[in-house]
């Protein structure tokens, strides 16, 4: 005769308690704060966006502002995601956390590629006239996609543990200099930064607010696990 802990039943009840425990429901009452921290990113350009109206600055390709210092921060961003994702699987929050970043970057990528080839705005590295819009598929200035994705990572991560560690919220400074950079440099126009770090953000709410991450589903068992487990 089956034990109480031997009925088919209980063993079933302890996996979902674990799977339960290991995915905790999500607040959507965490996404305020993370509209407040995008909101913060809009604001770190809005002093060179002025009334909403785009204009040339002073092209600043030295220190901080240097194009390999971006470079560094997307190529970065996208590395530390990917292989965070790959490294933990999504049996634990941290996991489940950075596989949502993959999902709100890979969306971001694919709808930021999308406006770009539909309004085909030229970049201020092209002309000094902010409203040459539909000038052909070579003219990908509207949005900025680097400060959408960059944006998109670390979304998911402050409205998860933004609310427990406020200090996640610094994550925000990210996006926020690489609108201020990309401006500076004449790759995007003010408004380009402004829109692309809207459109990271929404996305990044999305994700984390979805049940269960979504590119983890297409793919292997495998990648659930995470690399880490294989060395247990």
């Amino acid at each position: 005769m089956l034990g109480r802990f031997g009925h088919p039943g209980s063993a079933q009840a302890m996996r979902v308690h674990t799977i339960a425990a290991a995915h905790p429901p999500r607040d959507r009452r965490n996404a305020a704060p993370v509209v407040v921290a995008a909101a913060l990113v809009l604001l770190g350009v809005a002093p060179a966006c002025r009334a909403g109206i785009d204009h040339l600055v002073p092209y600043d390709d030295s220190g901080i502002w240097k194009r390999s210092n971006q470079e560094i921060l997307i190529y970065g961003t996208i590395v530390t995601v990917a292989g965070g994702a790959l490294w933990l699987g999504d049996n634990d929050r941290l996991g489940d956390t950075f596989w949502r970043s993959v999902d709100s970057m890979v969306v971001t990528a694919v709808g930021t590629q999308a406006l770009k080839w539909t309004f085909q705005r030229e970049r201020p590295s092209e002309t000094d006239n902010p409203n040459k819009w539909f000038q052909g598929l070579h003219a990908q200035s509207f949005p900025s996609g680097e400060v959408a994705a960059v944006t998109a990572a670390v979304t998911p991560f402050m409205a998860t543990y933004g609310s427990e560690h406020p200090a996640v919220y610094l994550l925000a400074l990210l996006p926020a200099y690489d609108a201020v950079a990309r401006v500076k440099v004449h790759a995007h126009w003010q408004s380009d930064v402004v829109f692309g770090a809207a459109i990271g953000a929404g996305v990044g709410i999305w994700a984390t607010h979805r049940d269960s991450p979504w590119i983890i589903s297409l793919l292997p068992g495998g990648f659930k696990v995470g690399w880490v487990h294989h060395f247990d």
